[in-house]
């Protein structure tokens, strides 16, 4: 198998989110988010779940430091939580949390790995959700305010900014499904809540420009272009209906070329736009960020009411049940750069979780063969390069996770780590794959 042969300029980094490693939740006046509160309501997160303590990275990242260092990664993509900045969303800073991240940072720099910073990856201050979350408009404003503290305040450490991670989830996931907190299921409020966060996105966007602080600034969608199950005109409607309610609706406006009106009209639903907001969403962003984990098939079906059927694939499964399509980022990638003229993209997320247990090798070191992920990754890697090769602009790639941590709705029973944790003890136990994304990073992978 030919080596991988990426750019002497190409970023290889890792990622984590706030609410997921670094626990903490009730220090150094930190305020109650909207996972806090979601965790807490009976049957939403898995085992009852919740991220207290999780990593406990608040604490420990000297530690997650050390580790990234010796594996050689070059950039670490981590979150700030905005209920560490403003416990009540807005109002008084919290300057224990600002001094945590400079800290964080500081420690990065020193240590040779660049930090990358997300502003939001889902933690909402409860009290901003008290005032009618992302349905509100006034929320976006809020986070401009946030996020005018965070480059204030850590502009000279941190010189790549992420607005919002996978505003999908925020709004879909949240507000129409009710998987996610917090926990509505209204799919106008969802509409509501996508508007707001485009919006947010293009305050903070300006707001960067305005600073003077150097850098670059993008967001990160985990866009959705499910293939059609066959070339019937209809299985390949039901894909295009798909790209524009869970793709179009946020890359859309931020690239300039408006929400899929057809499809709003179609649904009968309206976004609450004013006049001026398309003009602060469609900014000009450095880059674009895609998490891409799989590609699902899709075919067309009258008696549902969307039309749409995810339809069973042949290809082999995470232990999220999510099928492995390396060829699938592949056209995600070339289907995002059509989307945004050709800027840089980063590979923001992509990871694979799968079932690890920790077993004692012959010289008595506890050991994680985790064969599968490793194929995964392999195969992802390929898929880069070919897509390099075609000339898709991408410059770099953060493997998530750096470390297992809170998943979300399934709690702690899915790892995506390079690194496994043992949640009783925290102890950090590197993986077959960790071994594996040093030599990728040396250059020696294949």
């Amino acid at each position: 198998m030919p080596k991988f042969d990426f750019p002497e300029d190409f970023i290889w980094g890792t990622a984590t989110a706030s609410f997921q490693v670094e626990g903490a939740a009730y220090e150094d006046g930190r305020g109650e988010s909207i996972w806090d509160r979601f965790c807490r309501m009976p049957g939403k997160v898995f085992a009852g779940d919740n991220g207290d303590v999780a990593c406990d990275q608040y604490h420990r990242y000297p530690e997650d430091i050390k580790l990234m260092k010796e594996a050689g990664i070059q950039a670490y993509r981590f979150s700030i939580a905005w209920p560490r900045i403003y416990p009540e969303g807005t109002g008084q800073v919290n300057p224990k949390g600002l001094a945590y991240y400079r800290a964080l940072a500081t420690a990065l720099r020193d240590a040779g790995i660049e930090p990358v910073a997300t502003l939001y990856h889902w933690d909402l201050p409860q009290a901003l959700q008290e005032r009618g979350g992302w349905e509100s408009r006034e929320i976006a404003f809020a986070f401009e305010q946030y996020a005018k503290t965070c480059f204030a305040e850590l502009g000279d450490l941190i010189h790549t900014w992420i607005t919002l991670n996978e505003p999908w989830c925020s709004a879909y996931l949240g507000y129409a499904m009710g998987h996610h907190a917090p926990g509505l299921t209204d799919i106008n409020a969802a509409v509501r809540a996508v508007h707001h966060l485009n919006l947010a996105h293009g305050l903070a966007v300006r707001a960067f420009r305005a600073s003077g602080k150097k850098g670059r600034i993008g967001i990160t969608w985990n866009i959705m272009i499910p293939r059609p199950a066959t070339r019937q005109e209809q299985d390949v409607r039901a894909a295009e209906y798909c790209i524009d309610r869970d793709t179009r609706m946020f890359t859309g406006p931020v690239c300039g070329h408006g929400y899929p009106r057809a499809f709003l009209a179609s649904m009968g639903l309206s976004v609450p736009e004013e006049p001026g907001d398309m003009e602060i969403i469609s900014q000009k962003i450095d880059f674009a960020g895609l998490n891409y984990y799989s590609e699902s098939a899709v075919a067309w079906d009258v008696s549902k009411e969307d039309h749409v059927r995810w339809v069973p694939t042949w290809q082999e499964k995470t232990d999220m049940g999510w099928p492995i399509v390396p060829q699938g980022f592949k056209r995600y990638l070339r289907w995002l750069t059509a989307e945004t003229g050709g800027i840089p993209i980063y590979v923001t997320e992509n990871g694979c979780a799968q079932k690890d247990e920790v077993v004692i090798d012959e010289t008595g070191l506890q050991r994680v063969h985790d064969t599968g992920r490793i194929a995964y990754l392999r195969s992802h890697f390929l898929a880069m390069k070919e897509a390099l090769d075609e000339g898709i602009p991408l410059k770099g790639y953060f493997l998530w996770s750096l470390l297992d941590n809170f998943e979300w709705a399934h709690g702690y029973s899915k790892r995506f780590g390079i690194i496994y944790m043992n949640y009783e003890t925290l102890q950090r136990i590197p993986k077959d794959s960790y071994y594996y994304y040093r030599d990728v990073i040396a250059g020696y992978g294949e």
